[in-house]
């Protein structure tokens, strides 16, 4: 659970509401192949339990005394495209997403592009 205090009183969100709405919105943008773990803990446990986890790729933080949002995204993109504006096209989007649809600020959005892939029928 994430908990950020305003002036108004304190937020409670799920970590697997945002991390599914951010990785939802990252894989909505062209280009987007699929999401890449997110280091050795996402990794492992996608190995074990053989299913694709709600927060494949997605790290979410909140520096200590802030009420910002840290968001960072590991990301497998399409052969060929100009990954400069796939990557600031899902830098825009997530941070709309994540603040038109919870009201929190995005301090900013780490965007990590692990692979390439050629989608095109060989």
């Amino acid at each position: 659970m994430i908990k950020i205090n305003t002036h108004l009183g304190s937020i409670g969100l799920s970590e697997s509401y945002l991390t599914s709405l951010i990785g939802h919105t990252a894989t909505g943008c062209f280009g987007v192949v699929r999401m890449n773990p997110a280091g050795a803990t996402q990794g492992v446990k996608s190995r074990i339990l053989k299913t694709e986890p709600i927060d494949k790729g997605v790290k979410v933080n909140v520096p200590k005394g802030s009420s910002e949002l840290e968001i960072s995204l590991h990301i497998t993109v399409m052969y060929g495209v100009n990954v400069a504006a796939i990557t600031d096209s899902i830098m825009n989007k997530v941070r709309y997403a994540v603040e038109s649809e919870t009201g929190l600020t995005v301090s900013k959005v780490d965007v990590f592009v692990d692979a390439l892939e050629n989608t095109e029928g060989d």
